[in-house]
């Protein structure tokens, strides 16, 4: 959530970093409704101080034995009556207020190139070029086929369109992938690995930026009012919900693996052939508590834990900055890192790494102590794909495939999976 103080003090800037991002103009609205509930609160405090006056001024009197009129205790009724009043209508201009602010996206960072779409995106660098294969690569919904291990009629059958099933070694290469990605992180790059539930309160969704904006693409619970995660981010914002971090304890640095579940309706009609969007799916999870001064800093160093995965899998990728149109609403500044894809002949997103700055933290109300005694704070947060596994899997198959139909495993694989290579299946 964007400061109520910060739209106030600078309304002019808050409207155009805004407009960079698509929004239509909300903000006139949100200044109209805060001075409506400044003027309600200063005449409800106004009216209480005057109640307070004359009810010392009634006391004195009867103290000194003299009669209270009617007509003053009316007046008392009245300004009571009023001050009730104004305390109602505060109430009900700030729940608009609130629920106005919910879906205000967080304003992007100086740097942040202005774009309406991905086009606008920029490639910051990219490490190697896609290899040039001596035979003719096949695309990974056909492999996965030949190989026996992704079958998509029975995901269909089992749940409809953009489901999979997986056998054999294909959910022994996805789970050797997510246990060496959690090693590697918790060991490696200072991760705390945690585990976490798959459904969380309705709360929890404001809380990290999905709620209320992004109702129409989660899954939900009617009867418990209950929500199927999109990714690990979600639960793990709200870990110090209410809460207030102990001095000292900042960067608090978590990675853990998730099912992560997303009705892709924004997204109809695009990518339907094999597991590039899906509608469930696992993924490992990056995410960083931090104080402000650090935040960007800390970015770097966790696009570049993302990077890692892709350097040691022996991957082509490139890392790009998106701009103000691309972005995630809860984000300030994004880096996503592409990794080349031989059989399907493009650039697959496995990670998205962003700066939230203060936003899911106002939201979650999280607040920290820089020092010990010192006043709460809002802390920073990011969060980054480590990576996402349907997108890695297609990876390895279309990278890693041999002519005779075969896909060698990565050696940093291999004693996470027990085999190096998955053999076609004989017809």
């Amino acid at each position: 959530m964007l400061s109520i103080e910060h739209i106030r003090e600078n309304p002019d800037e808050v409207r155009l970093a805004l407009q960079t991002r698509g929004e239509d103009d909300s903000i006139t609205e949100v200044l109209e409704l805060d001075s409506q509930i400044r003027a309600a609160i200063t005449e409800r405090d106004d009216l209480n101080a005057e109640r307070n006056r004359v009810s010392r001024e009634l006391g004195q009197a009867r103290s000194q034995g003299q009669e209270v009129s009617e007509k003053a205790r009316a007046e008392m009724r009245e300004i009571g009556d009023r001050a009730n009043a104004l305390n109602e209508q505060t109430k009900e201009l700030g729940e608009k207020l609130s629920g106005l602010m919910l879906t205000l996206p967080n304003l992007p960072q100086a740097d942040v190139p202005v774009g309406e779409d991905e086009s606008g995106s920029v490639i910051v660098r990219q490490n190697g070029e896609p290899p040039v294969l001596d035979f003719s690569p096949k695309p990974h919904w056909d492999l996965g086929e030949e190989l026996g291990i992704i079958d998509f009629e029975r995901g269909t059958k089992l749940a409809g369109s953009r489901f999979y099933t997986m056998m054999d070694s294909g959910p022994k290469l996805e789970r050797a992938l997510i246990a060496w990605m959690l090693d590697l992180h918790s060991k490696d790059h200072g991760y705390t690995e945690v585990s976490l539930p798959a459904v969380v309160k309705r709360e929890i969704m404001e809380g990290s930026g999905n709620l209320p904006k992004f109702a129409d693409n989660l899954y939900h619970d009617d009867e418990d009012d209950l929500w199927l995660i999109p990714t690990a981010e979600v639960p793990i914002t709200n870990l110090y919900r209410d809460e207030i971090i102990p001095a000292n304890t900042l960067p608090l640095k978590y990675v853990a693996q998730t099912p992560c579940f997303r009705r892709e309706k924004a997204s109809a009609g695009r990518d339907t052939r094999g597991i590039k969007r899906v509608h469930q799916f696992n993924k490992v999870e990056m995410y960083q508590f931090v104080e402000p001064e650090t935040s960007n800093r800390e970015l770097e160093h966790l696009v570049d834990d993302a990077e890692d995965v892709c350097r040691k899998l022996g991957f082509t990728y490139r890392v790009l900055q998106l701009c103000t149109g691309d972005m995630g609403f809860a984000s300030s500044k994004t880096y996503d890192i592409e990794v080349w894809a031989a059989g399907c002949e493009e650039w697959l997103e496995v990670s998205s790494c962003s700066n939230c700055t203060d936003f899911q933290a106002r939201r979650s109300n999280i607040r920290y102590r820089a020092e010990e005694g010192g006043r709460p704070r809002l802390p920073h947060t990011l969060n980054g794909s480590g990576l996402a596994l349907p997108r890695v899997i297609i990876a390895i198959l279309e990278n890693y495939q041999q002519p005779d139909g075969s896909v060698v495993i990565p050696d940093v694989l291999r004693p996470y999976t027990g085999f190096d290579v998955i053999l076609a299946v004989k017809s």
